[in-house]
């Protein structure tokens, strides 16, 4: 497992963001679901967007990648069909939840078999919000100790179902993207408050992009989606990730000043409200042109409940550890159940490293502190983990060793680059 020394630095700079996981997948799919030839640009082929491309190549899809001139990202040709033919029975989604719960939904769209694998921790990530679905339709399934692989043989049918919002809202998600494509209407009656409802929002809106509407009755907590309708080819360019440029919002606060573009000021990705926690906490964040400017601040302490953004609750964790006072995290019982235990991670490695934080059932108590003392972090196989660690680095008093930082590489391929390029110094 692949280890980096790092000397503690100033972080400062210009950084270009990736492109959206979220919408890629989103995009990818719609695609994949139109007939005819769609043109996605601005992608960075993290693993989890290759995951879903070889998902979208065992459904029956072709995609073909291209150069782009601009920051080594590509283009993506995605020859639809606007139906499904399962070229592959065992579709390996990699450690990809979003993958995996877009395919699940999206392969019951033809009657052939085929068994949804993994690897890694989404092996035992949960699937069951499915099950009932899979009942009313007569889809049969078979999972063994609610771990992948999941085998399936049926086709879905139009209805009214009923999921839950609470355990992740890519269920929900998958289910939208299939269901416009059957003959009669349906409804989802989310059963439970919505977390992370950001992410239905963002399947809508993709979907709206590619031809095909679907209503949210946000009062009464249902989705209603007309039938018989079709996906209709685009060339669609994926906006920058505010769950990536949270790592470099927080480094700009700690050290800075950095300068972050290729942002959309209106973005509704859920991830966006990591700007207005930080100007909350006292931090100094503006735009200046198309650019997104954070510059060193001291915070203070507050409460965030990360019900609607669990991603950036552990770089939320780094700044609360050198605030002023205390800080509490609440209501991300979620991230126990991500790439890992992500309350118990990032409380671990934080410790490791100096900060004095508390893990609690479902959130995080954190008595900030003036510096970091440095140490070693593990990785937990934790791409958000090991990106956080990193950025911690900036206030620590000594070096920090961090063991799996090719975790990364799950979303964020460039991130080392773009670490060096601010003033990060690894050691050789």
């Amino acid at each position: 497992m692949k280890c980096l020394e790092i000397r503690p630095s100033k972080l400062s700079g210009s950084v270009n963001i990736p492109p959206s996981k979220s919408m890629a997948h989103r995009a990818l799919f719609c695609a994949f679901l139109s007939d005819g030839k769609s043109q996605i640009d601005n992608i960075e082929l993290s693993e989890d967007i290759i995951s879903t491309c070889r998902a979208i190549e065992a459904l029956g899809g072709e995609i073909q990648v291209l150069d782009s001139s601009f920051l080594g990202r590509k283009k993506l040709l995605v020859h639809g069909k606007g139906s499904v033919s399962i070229k592959n029975y065992k579709i390996n989604c990699g450690e990809s939840g979003t993958t995996a719960r877009f395919v699940i939904p999206v392969s019951r769209l033809c009657e052939e078999s085929a068994a949804i694998d993994g690897s890694g921790k989404l092996v035992s990530r949960p699937f069951n919000a499915f099950f009932p679905v899979f009942e009313k339709c007569g889809i049969e399934y078979e999972i063994h100790n609610n771990k992948l692989p999941l085998t399936l043989n049926g086709r879905l049918r139009a209805g009214d179902y009923f999921l839950p919002g609470d355990i992740s809202s890519q269920f929900i998600s998958g289910l939208l993207l299939a269901l416009p494509l059957l003959e009669e209407s349906s409804t989802i009656q989310i059963t439970t408050p919505v977390e992370s409802a950001a992410y239905i929002d963002m399947t809508i809106s993709m979907q709206n992009n590619f031809g095909v509407e679907v209503h949210f009755d946000k009062k009464e907590n249902k989705l209603i989606i007309p039938g018989c309708q079709k996906y209709i080819a685009q060339k669609y360019s994926v906006e920058g990730d505010w769950s990536q440029a949270a790592f470099w919002i927080a480094a700009g606060i700690m050290s800075g000043p950095i300068y972050i573009s290729g942002l959309n000021k209106e973005s509704i990705q859920g991830d966006k409200v990591i700007e207005n926690l930080v100007k909350s906490m006292g931090g100094n964040v503006s735009w200046k042109n198309d650019c997104l400017v954070a510059q060193r601040s001291t915070l203070r302490g507050i409460c965030i409940d990360v019900s609607q953004c669990p991603d950036i609750a552990p770089i939320l964790a780094v700044l609360g550890s050198i605030c002023e006072g205390r800080m509490e995290i609440m209501n991300a019982s979620r991230l126990r159940i991500k790439e890992s235990d992500r309350i118990k991670a990032i409380v671990t490695e934080l410790t490791n490293i100096g900060g004095k934080l508390i893990e609690q059932r479902d959130g995080i108590i954190i008595d900030g502190v003036s510096k970091l003392k440095g140490g070693h972090c593990k990785s937990w196989n934790d791409h958000r983990i090991v990106m956080s660690s990193a950025v911690a680095t900036t206030m620590c008093d000594n070096n920090v060793i961090i063991e799996g930082v090719s975790a990364v590489n799950k979303s964020y391929p460039s991130f080392w680059e773009h670490f060096v390029s601010l003033g990060g110094e690894i050691l050789e």
